[in-house]
């Protein structure tokens, strides 16, 4: 198979080096060979309509309120305009989190860098592609279309998200390059060949970015509920409507409404409306703080992380650094010369990282015009060699980076590093060595220590790294919610305990070297140690991309749910594994790429609110979950044991509608939209069900109860049965109340505010005379009435003992937990 895919990329034209002409850009466009993408955001506007009209629960509806409406009692047809609001809610919001979707992901999405007329690079809109452009690659970029190298400059590829091979593949000229990977180190350019869906990994990327609710914990709780509620409505239902039809005694007209009054109750309408609506509302909440996201199930998943795992620079400090002074360390070095090899060492970087950049902004680079210093040989930066040189011809080989990878042990130069990196401050070591740069083997794997002379320390470059204002802010946050932050840092760990001691961080103290854990492929005994040791420290410094992935990896087999946060190629890898990854839209478009949420104002201080906005939509659905399960069993259960002794359903469809108006319905769109800052907890369904259930079967029990002693039978008159009827009515309205009250807890004014309006509406519904007349609801005489009562209040507590039994066992599981 991939010799098939490297066979379809061959070409009989190759791109040159000043890239395509205008004239040739524009043939290509009017042949339709441009990179256009499917919608990143997913369905389109029609397809939405589709979706939140012709649903099956549309369809249920529909087809009861045409029976309805042939019976010619309209005001019974009042649950139809379930069909029309569920519709009108679910196409507005879906559209306006489209909306939001469409225009972030247009901010935050890579702008390749292409070479066109012979000039340079310029960054376009990858749907601005064509085919045999030439698309310039750097460190970080993700490769957004299939095509062939045409230069290298030591590039390396990572093609796991195709292959799953997590070794970066080392590209030579002519070499394939497949969208979906991105360049781990060096760069090059790519002569594109196939674009737009032709692209191995187009529409791998569309589905990735799609507004969808795919692999969501919520979603496969609320799917599970269905489906149980699925395999009790079908041998209900056909009970009732044998039972309506063939044993009530009613006429035909009446056992019909009946049979409508038992059946649209069990339909859960608003459990899946009100999720979409709490997920599509949070899109657009996180839109207007500028965060990108990627995969709708990120919100869920960010309102569970018990563990962040975040870098230090760009997260914790600004991106931006300030060259503070450069030390020599060799009396024989002038000052002068040390500015002109770090200049020279800055101009070979096409895309400087901050620290070059910082570099480069504080020398005057007008030294650096003499051709001696042409790079003859250069290595690129790379997070696992943790430094970058090059060979300058007749000015020798020169070296730049981490002072304890290029520095002897006990050596002066490590140990003023160490005393400046401990101070907070960033360190590198200019070194000068006399074998070209391809023969320094100097890395994490092969010590200095054993390379005698092969590296002469120059100087320390020290900069300085600015805290971001809101650090503190947010670590006070994520402290305050139980939430544990671990700095996971390249940079050497004295400097990156140093930052977190100035933010207060715990385990700042004790930072550690990540070279000294122990091997997490090493067998289960050195995975076991590595895990503890990942467990216990809080801060880590020297970490490579793929300890990254491991640190997340091992605290996932410990039992937490781990948010990772990185803009740099070297995160990929933790991205990916993390259950949430996050990117700063500042980041290597490889990290935007593998993200579920990108933070496009790259600010740390947003996550507080991604993560309440997680918990308020995982803690609301929940809440409107219990009103709506509870709902549908008292339906079931009422339904089938009037089914059972063959009684004539109490109610009539309006009666129902009238219930699920202030016990469920409008409520529970109000508390869908609250805030809720209570941390989200496995166990989604059964929690639901601990409460719903008995609290179903209380109020179906009860008002069953109600209605055997107060049925006059088939033969009263009208007038007797409708008071029967409505004194029914009132103990189902009361016990499907008070779930509502126990739903809402924690009180607040504005609930305590809900929960009189809706009480208020039913002392309006059941005591204005015209009112009742509408809505078919018949004088109680006194007695019955305060039985009534009297039934719906022992109902309401009974309820409130479920839901303080069950309070009692979530405090008890939650302190055994701890």
């Amino acid at each position: 198979m991939r010799r098939e895919r490297d066979a379809d990329l061959d070409s009989a034209f190759a791109t040159g080096p000043g890239g395509l002409t205008s004239e040739q850009v524009d043939q290509r466009r009017r042949a339709g060979l441009v990179n256009h993408l499917p919608p990143t955001s997913g369905r389109t506007v029609t397809d939405i309509i589709r979706a939140n009209v012709f649903t099956r629960i549309n369809a249920i509806l529909a087809v009861l309120l045409a029976i309805v409406l042939w019976t010619g009692s309209w005001v019974n047809g009042a649950f139809g305009l379930l069909i029309i609001a569920n519709s009108i809610v679910g196409v507005v919001q879906e559209l306006r989190a489209k909306r939001t979707l469409d225009k972030l992901s247009i901010v935050g999405r890579a702008r390749p860098f292409v070479i066109r007329d012979g000039g340079p690079a310029r960054d376009i809109d990858r749907e601005e592609i064509v085919v045999d452009d030439l698309v310039e690659l750097g460190a970080g970029d993700q490769i957004i279309v299939d095509g062939v190298a045409r230069t290298v400059d030591d590039l390396d590829v990572d093609e796991s998200p195709l292959t799953g091979e997590s070794k970066p593949v080392h590209k030579k000229v002519g070499d394939p390059l497949y969208s979906g990977s991105h360049v781990i180190s060096g760069g090059g350019t790519q002569q594109a060949l196939k674009v737009g869906a032709e692209a191995y990994a187009a529409q791998l990327a569309a589905e990735a970015s799609k507004f969808t609710l795919t692999d969501s914990e919520l979603l496969r709780g609320i799917n599970k509920i269905l489906r149980v509620i699925t395999w009790i409505l079908i041998p209900t239902g056909a009970l009732v409507i044998w039972t309506q039809l063939f044993r009530s005694g009613q006429d035909l007209k009446e056992s019909l409404l009946a049979m409508v009054a038992s059946l649209v109750p069990m339909v859960p309408e608003g459990l899946v409306l009100m999720m979409s609506i709490a997920f599509a509302i949070g899109i657009v909440r996180l839109g207007r703080r500028r965060v990108l996201t990627n995969e709708l199930p990120a919100i869920e998943g960010l309102a569970r992380v018990d563990v962040v795992c975040v870098d230090k620079t760009g997260t914790l400090t600004e991106n931006r650094m300030h060259l503070r002074d450069v030390e020599l360390l060799d009396d024989g070095a002038g000052v002068a010369a040390v500015h002109d090899v770090l200049a020279a060492l800055g101009r070979l970087e096409e895309r400087p990282n901050a620290t070059t950049m910082a570099i480069n902004e504080s020398l005057d680079e007008s030294g650096v015009a003499d051709p001696g210093w042409a790079a003859t040989d250069k290595a690129p930066f790379t997070s696992a060699r943790k430094w970058a040189g090059a060979t300058f011809g007749d000015h020798g080989t020169w070296v730049l980076g981490a002072p304890d990878i290029l520095a002897a042990g006990g050596s002066a130069a490590l140990d003023r590093a160490a005393e400046l990196m401990g101070g907070g401050l960033r360190v590198l070591l200019l070194a000068k060595s006399a074998v070209t740069v391809s023969d320094v083997v100097v890395g994490p794997g092969e010590p200095v220590e054993k390379h005698p002379g092969l590296l002469e320390p120059v100087a320390l470059v020290v900069l300085d790294q600015t805290l971001r204002p809101d650090a503190r802010e947010t670590l006070e946050y994520f402290a305050e919610e139980n939430v544990t932050v671990k700095v996971i840092s390249g940079d050497n760990a004295a400097s990156v305990g140093a930052v977190g001691r100035a933010l207060e961080l715990p385990g700042a103290d004790s930072p550690v070297d990540a070279r000294e854990l122990p091997d997490p492929d090493g067998g289960e005994a050195a995975r076991e140690a590595f895990a503890d040791a990942v467990e216990e420290g809080n801060v880590f410094g020297r970490v490579t991309a793929d300890q990254k992935r491991a640190m997340v990896r091992a605290l996932q087999s410990r039992g937490h749910v781990v948010a990772m946060t990185g803009d740099g190629v070297n995160d990929v890898l933790a991205l990916k594994d993390a259950n949430i990854g996050v990117a700063m839209g500042a980041g290597a478009p490889a990290t935007r790429s593998v993200a579920q949420l990108v933070l496009l104002d790259n600010r740390f201080a947003v996550m507080p609110h991604v993560v309440a906005e997680g918990r308020r939509v995982i803690g609301n659905i929940e809440r409107v979950a219990n009103l709506f399960l509870t709902k549908t069993i008292y339906s079931v259960f009422l339904a089938l044991a009037v089914g059972v002794i063959g009684y004539a359903y109490p109610f009539e469809p309006i009666h129902v509608t009238i219930t699920g108006w202030f016990t469920i319905g409008i409520p529970a769109f109000v508390l869908s939209l609250a805030p809720n800052h209570e941390r989200a907890k496995p166990g989604f369904s059964s929690r639901v069900f601990r409460l719903a259930l008995p609290s179903g079967l209380i109020v179906g029990a009860l008002t069953f109860g109600f209605w055997v002693w107060a049925y006059p039978g088939a033969d009263a008159d009208p007038a007797v049965e409708g008071a029967a009827s409505t004194a029914t009515l009132v103990v189902l309205i009361i016990t499907a109340f008070w779930v509502l009250a126990v739903v809402a807890r924690p009180y607040e004014p504005w609930k305590l505010a809900l929960l009189g309006v809706a009480g208020g509406a039913y002392f309006v519904i059941f005591l204005v005379k015209p009112i009742t007349a509408v809505l078919h609801l018949h004088p109680v005489s006194p007695g019955m009435g305060f039985v009534a009562v009297l039934t719906g209040i022992a109902g309401a507590v009974l309820v409130e003992i479920v839901w303080q039994i069950n309070r009692m066992r979530s405090h008890r599981l939650e302190n055994q937990n701890s």
